[in-house]
């Protein structure tokens, strides 16, 4: 076992150094200047649901209001390969899985610290109902069954999953395909899979195909922190001021959503549609409009998360103590060496 988790971690120790050369391709690029033309800040988002604080900031001019000065605006289809960016040095701050931001702090020693939340759970598993009746039906040889890479934080579900229901790991492990969500997602709407584990909004998307959302984190892990706001210490200890910006933006398009539900899975789903000149492509997807998303689907992914900014410590160490457990870091950590949460208190 000590072997297995060994090669694990080697396996993200590597990728988060190597992966950023062929998986960093950003989906999307926006170049937005403020007014105020000081300290341009290199920000990205992950291309789901997770993001919606993030475009309805872009949306409402948020960052513009408070003088925030971007040079690049990039989003990316993964945790994973945004954690490749961070590593890379690409990026100042990033709205980001906080399982990939751990392995990319632990692994490869990305200087970065969290600031902020920005939603509890936003995973799961969906499964085509005529041939996954249960979840135990998961090892079962005939199933074929699809996850995203080793080290992210819908792999962590899944053992999560395995867990919980006693489902025999090796079983899983042995069959389980790898593969992106958009990749994914072709693979259910093709037969090629009977379920799988996915981010939101993606989770939600196999419905077209006439899959069933079985689980989401909220059922395996209560209080699960999603995804987080993460800066590179350079820019708190250079700027603080943009970060203490950074957080109370964040802050704000939150409060907006939770008043305006509908309005930000509109503005959401015009952002993951492509749609937006201010979120252009900046690299081609085959079968692009098979992507696009309605308002109606991004309300009912965003139901599977919980948007909220604040960051409960030992929940964090939980998450920390498990990844280590699973071998996807060295060893576990103290929580404080990532966490920053002065601005969050000031906003």
């Amino acid at each position: 076992m000590q072997q297995i988790q060994l090669n694990r971690r080697n396996f993200l120790v590597k990728s988060a150094a190597g992966v950023a050369s062929l998986v960093t391709a950003p989906y999307l690029t926006l170049n937005a200047w403020a007014a105020d033309k000081s300290a341009p800040i290199r920000m990205a988002v992950e291309f789901n649901s997770h993001a919606v604080p993030a475009y309805v900031a872009l949306e409402k001019r948020m960052y513009e209001a408070e003088g925030l000065n971007f040079s690049a605006y990039k989003s990316y289809s993964t945790g994973a390969s945004l954690a490749a960016a961070l590593t890379k040095g690409d990026i100042d701050a990033a709205y980001i899985c906080l399982i990939p931001a751990i392995n990319a702090f632990s692994n490869a020693g990305v200087p970065v610290k969290v600031v902020c939340g920005t939603h509890l759970f936003g995973y799961g598993l969906a499964a085509n109902p005529n041939k996954v009746a249960s979840v135990e039906d998961l090892q079962k040889a005939n199933i074929q069954l699809g996850c995203l890479r080793e080290g992210t934080s819908v792999d962590t579900i899944m053992h999560k999953t395995m867990e919980q229901f006693n489902l025999n790991k090796t079983t899983i492990l042995s069959k389980v395909r790898r593969m992106s969500p958009t990749k994914a997602l072709f693979a259910v709407k093709t037969g090629q899979l009977d379920a799988v584990f996915l981010p939101e909004h993606w989770l939600t998307m196999t419905e077209r195909y006439g899959f069933s959302v079985m689980l989401t984190a909220k059922d395996l892990w209560p209080d699960m922190l999603g995804s987080v706001l993460v800066v590179k210490r350079s820019l708190v200890h250079e700027n603080p001021e943009a970060v203490n910006k950074l957080v109370r933006v964040t802050k704000t398009a939150t409060d907006f959503m939770r008043r305006h539900p509908d309005k930000s899975a509109g503005i959401a789903a015009r952002y993951l549609s492509f749609e937006s000149e201010k979120a252009p492509l900046a690299d081609v997807l085959e079968n692009k409009n098979e992507l696009n998303v309605s308002a109606n689907l991004v309300a009912r992914s965003m139901k599977n998360l919980d948007y909220l900014n604040s960051i409960d410590k030992k929940g964090m160490q939980t998450t920390i103590d498990y990844s280590a457990r699973l071998g996807n870091i060295r060893q576990s950590f103290s929580a404080s060496a990532m966490l920053d949460l002065r601005f969050l208190q000031q906003a």
